[in-house]
């Protein structure tokens, strides 16, 4: 299972990069963004925060989320080494990569690059990229993973 959670974080990692390179570049010669449908724009957005851009700051921020981040990888690392079932590992591989992704981008550019803007009707949700959404789904697929594996162990409180 080590393995497969390895390898799943290796390719959120490539493809994060990979899209963040393509993007960056990309964005410098589109600096007011790409409307790519009437909900759906690619921007240039540097985060030097942590979700939604919260904590925002200078080097000194910068430089405590890398740590902070760091030490959430290795805790997901040694979960990962003892992972038992395959959603357990691709969740942990998932969000393991894209903390990772995310980490690169901090140490790269100072900041993380996002570039996903969906303008929905009832709301302008914030920009992400590859690394957020692995995060996301490795998330709720720990979360959907722990509801159902309590159910099949059968145990009652009390």
């Amino acid at each position: 299972m080590f393995r497969l959670g390895l390898l799943i974080a290796a390719c959120i990692i490539i493809v994060d990069q990979v899209s963040k390179t393509y993007l960056v570049g990309l964005m410098e010669q589109y600096p007011a963004g790409i409307e790519v449908t009437s909900f759906f724009n690619l921007v240039m957005v540097w985060n030097r925060g942590v979700s939604f851009g919260m904590f925002a700051g200078g080097d000194t921020t910068r430089w405590i989320l890398i740590g902070i981040s760091v030490v959430i990888s290795i805790v997901i690392l040694v979960w990962l080494k003892k992972a038992t079932n395959k959603p357990l590992t691709i969740g942990l591989g998932l969000v393991l990569g894209g903390a990772i992704g995310n980490i690169i981008d901090r140490l790269h550019y100072g900041a993380v690059a996002d570039f996903f803007d969906f303008d929905l009707i009832f709301m302008r949700w914030p920009a992400f990229n590859v690394a957020d959404m692995a995060i996301v789904c490795g998330v709720i697929l720990l979360l959907l993973e722990n509801l159902f594996q309590g159910k099949k162990s059968g145990k009652i409180d009390g």
